[in-house]
């Protein structure tokens, strides 16, 4: 059995969602602050040791005025039951795909209630919702006046205490075919179905400011524990028995000897003149228990030479970073080994293992998942499978690289009503849209070759080849210094893409599924037939067609150059997407055709041009330079040029429009988070919850 989806309602950033899992491994990307952590959080309160129970910072902000419709229906003296139909809850949906021929089905079989003998899904739906008793709870004694922003200020300072007492976690099996068909389950039967194992993000490797807190040795405890009931490998249980019989004779002779003389060391009570007071006898135990003996005297020290031992601190945050994860799996894998009654699925949530990785190591990682979980299988577990499903966040591009297409889903923060935001999930194993098979083709074979930046950034740029790319830092600052006081493209998070006038219209899709602010900076490529029918490149100004991919795409195949420098802005932009290609530098004057004749005809004073036609001279010119030396000495040397009318004005409206504006939480959200940790916040540096 494996979890097929999860569907999320009024968690924090989580608002609406669903994700699907895939097989073994799920690859979570997407940029800051959109919703990432907050999936991996949830799972850690379904899958912890108690009944899963949320605060009210835990709802969604968008779900909050349902709280204040409950209050004024309270006020008008609505009847109970109606109240907590108004009430908001946060809800899980959990979709279990499993073997319907399996002789076992072990705790799924009480969470399969349709009578489909050909049905292979199952579904279980955690609700953390109101009591009937809520109302009460929640709005009892509230004061209520005639100032409306009083009251709800009041309302949520009061909600922060009193939600964990007015709400409560109920779980359900529901038939996937009929949402009326539903028996009762108790929460905790979610943790016997579903183990859970969580490497978190901090892993508190590279603090050595306070006393060492050996994070290796930990797991030590926890392979000894696991090994004193391996039910496979009876040589480990041996082991363990023998190091636990080697405590025990310990802790005899400390008995007999150490504790002896430690006693002799005691006063008796006579010694301080207290009349009445009998001597209890006082004697001394020192106890030694192997639980203990690991936990807080055990280190993982690493191989030196002379007979020394080194520290872990003593090695690299990233190599100490890859042995505590690979440590963590085998606990965990050796923890699920060693259960009598195995859940279904061992569900592992890995946040951020880039963390001190270098970007080869990175790549390896995501790809040795897989061959880690069948080593353990095949060498520790005599072939018996382990139902393993990992989910990975990430913010790599190298791991991006090396996940397979299918196997991400990239998490989006958008906006849900003033000041707030809800995160949306795009799962790249439903498609792009209308995208072709060639093109998805491409990009999956592009994104595998190149950094996937795309899946990270707030914006991007697509561009034709080197020149561009080694001036485009320059061009920005240039753009930017131009326009004070305007949004500043060189303080945003963009990435630059060098895909070519061939293939950039392929990335369309892409990019509209991602949503992501793009602007493609292309050349008009101007051609005409020659004597023998064959299309030639020319001045613009003597051009027929043109021959850019990009430009066919998007204008059609014979489009003419002409055509093209008559397009208005409007006509560029589609949506969140616009394209820039070559224009005169004035009314009426001449065109380049590429990049470098349209640089050099934005900067007459630094080329010999003479007094002919200028694009002709400029389109001579730059076929005479080789592109890379051309920018470079841009870049390096003669830095005082002006950037060419077409880059400018993309790069100006790219600048518009951030994706993510920094706008002001509401106060009563403000409010309750100040309340939760004790603090006083400042309006202006508080985000959304997610």
């Amino acid at each position: 059995m494996r979890i097929k989806e999860v569907q999320i309602e009024n968690f924090r950033l989580l608002r609406d969602v669903a994700v699907g899992f895939e097989d073994r491994t799920t690859l979570i990307v997407g940029r800051n602050n959109s919703g990432k952590t907050s999936i991996a959080e949830l799972f850690r309160r379904l899958l912890g040791d108690k009944v899963p129970s949320f605060r009210i910072e835990d709802f969604s902000l968008g779900c909050h005025e349902c709280f204040w419709t409950a209050f004024e229906a309270s006020n008008a003296g609505t009847p109970a039951p109606d109240i907590v139909e108004l009430l908001p809850s946060i809800k899980i949906t959990i979709d279990i795909t499993y073997d319907i021929d399996a002789p076992d089905l072990g705790p799924l079989s009480e969470c399969i209630v349709d009578l489909d003998p050909d049905s292979s899904d199952a579904r279980l739906v955690l609700t953390y919702g109101p009591r009937p008793t809520a109302p009460a709870a929640l709005f009892t004694d509230l004061a209520v006046g005639d100032d409306v922003a009083i009251n709800r200020r009041n309302l949520f300072r009061a909600l922060g205490s009193r939600v964990q007492a007015a709400y409560a976690a109920s779980l359900e099996a529901v038939d996937p075919n009929d949402p009326t068909n539903r028996k009762s389950l108790e929460p905790k039967t979610l943790t016997t179905l579903i183990r859970g194992g969580f490497i978190n993000a901090q892993r508190g490797l590279d603090d050595d400011t306070h006393r060492e807190r050996d994070v290796l040795g930990k797991v030590v405890e926890v392979l000894f524990q696991s090994a004193l009931t391996d039910p496979v490998d009876p040589e480990k249980r041996t082991t363990a028995e023998q190091l636990k019989e080697a405590v025990e004779q310990i802790q005899g002779d400390l008995h007999a000897g150490f504790n002896a003389k430690l006693t002799s060391l005691l006063p008796t009570f006579d010694l301080f003149g207290y009349p009445g007071l009998s001597d209890p006898g006082l004697v001394t135990e020192t106890s030694f228990d192997v639980e203990k003996l690991l936990n807080d005297h055990t280190k993982v020290r690493y191989v030196g030479v002379n007979g020394m031992t080194l520290p872990e601190t003593y090695n690299g945050l990233g190599v100490r970073n890859l042995v505590y994860m690979l440590l963590q799996l085998l606990r965990f894998f050796r923890e699920y080994q060693a259960t009598p009654t195995a859940a279904g699925v061992h569900l592992i949530f890995i946040e951020e293992p880039e963390a001190h990785l270098h970007p080869q190591m990175q790549e390896v990682f995501i790809r040795q998942l897989d061959q880690i979980t069948n080593a353990f299988v095949a060498q520790l577990n005599e072939d018996r499978p382990w139902p393993v499903q990992f989910v990975v966040t990430t913010h790599s591009p190298h791991m991006a690289n090396e996940a397979r297409f299918e196997a991400m889903r990239y998490f989006l923060s958008v906006p849900d009503g003033e000041g707030m935001r809800r995160s949306v999930v795009k799962d790249l194993r439903k498609g792009m849209g209308g995208a072709t098979e060639p093109d998805r083709e491409f990009l999956h074979q592009y994104l595998t070759l190149t950094r996937c930046d795309l899946f990270f950034a707030d914006k991007a740029v697509l561009i034709e080849g080197t020149a561009e790319r080694i001036l485009l830092p320059a061009m920005i600052r240039k753009t930017d210094s131009a326009a004070a006081g305007q949004p500043q493209l060189g303080s945003q998070y963009l990435t630059v893409m060098e895909v070519g006038g061939a293939y950039a219209h392929r990335f369309f899709d892409l990019l509209s599924f991602l949503e992501l602010r793009t602007l493609i900076i292309t050349d008009i490529d101007a051609v005409k037939p020659n004597d023998g029918g064959k299309r030639v490149a020319v001045p613009v100004a003597e051009g027929v067609f043109t021959s850019n991919g990009c430009l066919k795409a998007l204008f059609g195949d014979d489009v003419s150059p002409e055509a093209l420098l008559g397009k208005t802005a409007a006509e560029k932009t589609t949506g969140i997407r616009r394209i820039a290609f070559q224009i005169p530098e004035a009314q009426d004057g001449p065109c380049g055709r590429s990049f470098e004749d349209a640089f050099i005809l934005a900067n007459p004073a630094r080329f010999p041009l003479g007094d002919g036609d200028r694009a002709l001279a400029a389109y001579a010119l730059a076929g005479d330079q080789k592109k890379s030396t051309f920018a470079l000495e841009h870049a390096i040397e003669h830095i005082e040029w002006n950037v060419p009318r077409y880059v400018a004005e993309g790069l100006r409206w790219l600048a518009e429009g951030n994706p993510a504006p920094a706008e002001p939480a509401p106060p009563v959200a403000v409010e309750i988070v100040a309340d939760a940790a004790g603090v006083a916040v400042n309006v202006a540096e508080v985000g959304d919850n997610g």
